[in-house]
């Protein structure tokens, strides 16, 4: 057993691992934070996207006790502080970015990613972005529409598919 300590969304949070425990598994079975999810435990569908120390990392590929003395943020952390929706899930609630909502907050942790390196993103770039993360509903087009306008861009020149 291995004992981990990092900030998740602001808050110390420690426990005892086994060596092999996912950053995925230690967020969802040990800290209760279910927002992360797994779909496919091969990092290919992008749903457990997590910020560690600030990067967009698949948490289905990361030990626990790699993230040891790290700060991360789930899908949970990324609400304002008084509760309400940042802009990024504010986004895609406006947009219909979400449809049965297992890959959102993949996407939104991805998007946040995305904006923090390019706060202005084109259509392509934001194509191009997501393509580590799978949604099999939507069709990415209101994804897409979503974090454009987080980005505070005029979305309404972008065609429906």
């Amino acid at each position: 057993m291995v004992q981990v300590s990092m900030t998740v969304n602001g808050r110390a949070s420690s426990g005892e691992v086994e060596g092999r425990t996912l950053l995925s598994s230690f967020l969802r079975d040990d800290l209760s934070l279910t927002g992360t999810h797994v779909g496919c435990d091969t990092s290919q569908c992008g749903a457990c996207v997590v910020h560690v120390n600030g990067e967009a990392i698949k948490a289905c590929t990361m030990l626990a006790a790699e993230a040891d003395g790290a700060e991360v943020t789930t899908i949970e952390g990324m609400a304002n502080a008084d509760g309400s929706l940042n802009v990024i899930q504010q986004a895609f609630q406006d947009h219909h970015g979400l449809q049965c909502g297992f890959c959102t907050p993949g996407m939104v942790m991805s998007a946040a990613a995305l904006l923090k390196e390019n706060p202005e993103p084109s259509e392509t770039e934001v194509r191009d972005y997501l393509e580590g993360n799978l949604c099999r509903c939507t069709g990415y087009h209101n994804i897409v529409k979503a974090i454009m306008a987080a980005s505070g861009q005029d979305v309404s020149s972008i065609a429906a598919e």
